[in-house]
């Protein structure tokens, strides 16, 4: 298992661990007492760093290249995934997958960012950062989705909406836009998760949903902390006070009513036990989409429209 670099006193046990028991089993000699005490040490050691995790360090869990991805997640979720291609215009853009499914039995039209395993593969999926195609896409299979009454699940995980010269001469900024603008009128229920990195308007140009989820080390902001320190502090060495400063992690954003619900991980990320995370997500999943769809199409494009005319209220006192 690979670590971060706060990780390392704990995988340097776990390695000693691994080690302890395949030595024992080499020489039959019994380790356990050995291995228990360093499995309790261990335990508190975690205990002691994944509860006073910094806003950086929870960023650095959600860019983990062990941590489970969108195409996962539909596996480990769903049953009769049919993946759908193309935007009818121009490619289809593997940065970004989608297309039916069945949530225990429910239908739905589930999509999101994907990324790569290897240097290969993120080349290929363009490291998640999705091309105006990849928007225009998601736009086709919402509208799809809303032609045939089923809600729509959108797994968000991405640095960042691709800034090259070829996306921009085919409209990334105005496929964006247009997902803004359309994804507010859409009449079927729509359920966004942020399960990484919830990066800048690649994130939010499927975001607009009536119910925004998050894991607990995933975050979601407006730009990355190396790109705020960079202009703020004109170094990306700043990132950690970035982050901070940025309430990127769901207990802020919690807070302050941009997401609505924080999805619990197991201690050191969701890549740890990508199954159980995947059970919670689904519980949380189906249990939005049944408040959600009890109400009107009226009552659903209401609700949505004052989520989002909520957020970034400031109010200001005279002094």
């Amino acid at each position: 298992m690979s670590g971060l670099d706060f990780e390392k006193p704990i995988i340097e046990l776990e390695a000693k661990i691994n080690d302890l028991k395949k030595s024992g089993k080499n020489k039959k000699i019994d380790f356990d007492p050995e291995i228990k005490k360093i499995e309790q040490k261990m335990e508190k050691m975690k205990g002691e760093i994944y509860s006073k995790l910094t806003d950086w360090q929870r960023v650095q869990i959600a860019r983990h290249p062990n941590r489970p991805y969108t195409l996962d997640y539909i596996n480990m979720m769903t049953s009769e995934f049919m993946e759908l291609h193309g935007d009818r215009l121009f490619a289809d853009d593997l940065a970004f997958v989608g297309g039916f499914a069945k949530l225990n039995g429910q239908r739905i039209m589930i999509m999101g960012h994907q990324k790569g395993r290897d240097t290969k593969d993120n080349i290929r999926r363009n490291f998640g950062c999705a091309h105006p195609e990849g928007y225009r896409k998601a736009m086709r299979l919402m509208r799809l989705a809303e032609q045939f009454g089923l809600p729509v699940v959108v797994l968000i995980d991405t640095p960042g909406a691709y800034p090259g010269v070829g996306a921009e001469e085919r409209g990334q900024a105005q496929a964006i836009a247009e997902n803004l603008k359309d994804m507010s009128q859409l009449k079927t229920p729509v359920v966004a998760i942020v399960i990484g990195e919830g990066g800048s308007g690649g994130a939010l140009g499927v975001g607009i949903a009536d119910r925004v989820l998050m894991l607990q080390n995933a975050y979601y902001s407006v730009i990355s902390p190396e790109g705020c320190a960079s202009i703020l502090w004109r170094s990306s060495t700043k990132a950690s006070e970035a982050a901070n400063a940025l309430k990127l992690t769901g207990e802020h954003l919690l807070k302050f009513g941009i997401v609505d619900e924080v999805i619990p991980e197991p201690q050191g990320g969701a890549h740890r036990d990508p199954e159980s995370v995947a059970t919670q997500l689904k519980k949380s999943i189906l249990k939005n989409i049944k408040e959600i769809s009890a109400l009107s199409h009226k009552e659903l494009l209401d609700q949505r429209y004052e989520k989002f005319r909520r957020i970034g209220h400031v109010v200001e006192s005279a002094k």
